[in-house]
């Protein structure tokens, strides 16, 4: 599991999390995935290169969310995996996110 901080400019950046998000991982990614809601006003977590993800996974996304919500910040998750949109519609979880979820891979 790699995860990459991309600076897009002062108050942007993007996350890119590469390889699985599953309770082995999740306590690695919690601080790469709150600690930029510190320095940054928009956050996007891309999650095309997530190979799997489990419950554990997907509760540290919610909470990411909750937590950029609480402190006014912006927070889109984009480009999804497979493992990743299979997952979000099985919990029905696209309202939650507040976008529309696309399978990027057709």
């Amino acid at each position: 599991m790699a995860v990459s901080i991309l600076h897009v400019n002062d108050k942007q950046c993007r996350i890119v999390i590469d390889g699985e998000m599953t309770i082995d991982t999740v306590i690695e990614l919690k601080d790469d995935l709150l600690f930029p809601l510190a320095n940054y006003n928009e956050i996007e977590i891309d999650l095309a290169c997530v190979s799997e993800i489990d419950v554990c996974g997907l509760q540290l996304l919610v909470r990411v969310k909750v937590v950029a919500t609480v402190y006014g910040k912006s927070l889109r998750i984009v480009r999804h995996s497979y493992a990743v949109l299979a997952l979000l519609r099985q919990c029905d979880l696209k309202r939650f996110f507040c976008y529309p979820v696309v399978n990027t891979l057709q």
